[in-house]
């Protein structure tokens, strides 16, 4: 490691073209900068704070080593889970008490799993397991009760608590990769969870076979990547997939679009594209697309969400814990961190009950 004031820079998150020492150790501390005193991590200061985008930011803070900064932020999470497992889509970020938004989204209930067992994979802390595992079992009991015909889960209870019946590929994908999370902390702890291993093979079958399970999105890039990047394809498949579509949302010099028809360019979608090409070992264009999105660097390490090119304009006038989240875990993946790589390279993770024919 090396020292950059207080931030000591592990060299997994050194990338030629990317992140030298000083870099890597301002983009750490502009994730720390934003977190408040109770744990929780909002997007930017006073911004909106959602379970998901909190648990990203935490892991990258894991994979800077920042491990205690981590902790308190799954600590945070843990004391404001609801009774019946969920967590609100937003909370405020500015410390005030409550949610921002009353609605519950499964896939960020489900993604502390995720966080969990890679702080774990990073700090081989058992009594943090202990404590979280509770917590990460009501997490995904939740998600898993959701789980609807055929496979997909359904992707929000509304605000009156009624959940819809319809699943998006994004979120059920982040939902499969957050369940094989589950089963390896499971197997570690040595308690068995049948109907996790179900749902993750039902699932993992909807997921990687049958689109038309799930709400059209198609002309979002995360419905794109997302199947690879949550594990359900991987090798040929996946290479196949990503194929199919790169000239739709890729824009060369520049990033990976949002959303097909639109002149937007975003930090984040292009950083988990890299993750998912690392992921099927295509690293060169991994790195090659986080060279490009250094254009929405800011001097203090910070990334902007987003850039319209078209207009020559930074939009929205943001810049995420979550983006800079993003990027250094791709960072961090491509450099061989341990953690990193056995979470997003999946090798390792249960794959659940197969679920051929059932479905």
């Amino acid at each position: 490691m090396t020292a950059h004031e207080g931030v000591a820079t592990p060299r997994a998150l050194l990338l030629p073209g990317v992140l030298d020492a000083e870099q890597a150790a301002t983009t750490v501390r502009s994730i720390l900068a934003e977190q408040r005193p109770d744990g929780a991590l909002p997007w930017f200061t006073g911004g909106h704070l959602d379970p998901w985008d909190h648990t990203e930011a935490a892991m990258a803070l894991d994979a800077a080593g920042e491990h205690a900064a981590a902790e308190r932020a799954y600590r945070w999470l843990a004391e404001q889970q609801n009774p019946d497992g969920s967590w609100y889509a937003g909370y405020f970020g500015d410390g005030a008490p409550g949610m921002s938004n009353a609605a519950v989204e499964t896939n960020f209930c489900a993604y502390l799993a995720v966080g969990v067992w890679h702080h774990h994979l990073s700090t081989g802390d058992d009594a943090f397991l202990d404590r979280m595992w509770p917590v990460v079992r009501r997490a995904l009991d939740f998600t898993v009760g959701l789980q609807l015909p055929g496979g997909p889960i359904a992707w929000r209870l509304d605000e009156d608590g009624t959940p819809v019946q319809e699943a998006l590929l994004t979120g059920s994908a982040s939902i499969l990769h957050a369940l094989r999370c589950g089963l390896a902390i499971a197997d570690y702890r040595e308690e068995p969870q049948p109907d996790w291993e179900l749902a993750t093979g039902r699932l993992q079958h909807a997921v990687a076979a049958h689109p038309e399970r799930f709400l059209d999105k198609d002309r979002y890039s995360m419905d794109w990547y997302y199947p690879v990047l949550g594990s359900a394809l991987r090798g040929e498949p996946a290479r196949q997939r990503i194929a199919a579509h790169w000239d739709r949302f890729v824009v060369p010099g520049l990033g990976v679009r949002c959303v097909s028809d639109r002149p937007w360019v975003t930090g984040g979608e292009s950083a988990e594209l890299a993750l998912a090409l690392w992921a099927v070992g295509e690293s060169d264009r991994a790195v090659e697309i986080l060279r490009w999105i250094q254009h929405l660097r800011h001097e203090d390490g910070s990334y902007w969400t987003g850039y319209v090119f078209e207009d020559d304009a930074i939009w929205p006038e943001e810049r995420t814990t979550w983006t800079a989240g993003a990027l250094l875990l791709a960072v961090a993946a491509l450099g061989g961190d341990p953690a990193t790589v056995a979470v997003f390279g999946a090798e390792q993770l249960p794959n659940g009950l197969a679920a051929e024919g059932c479905c």
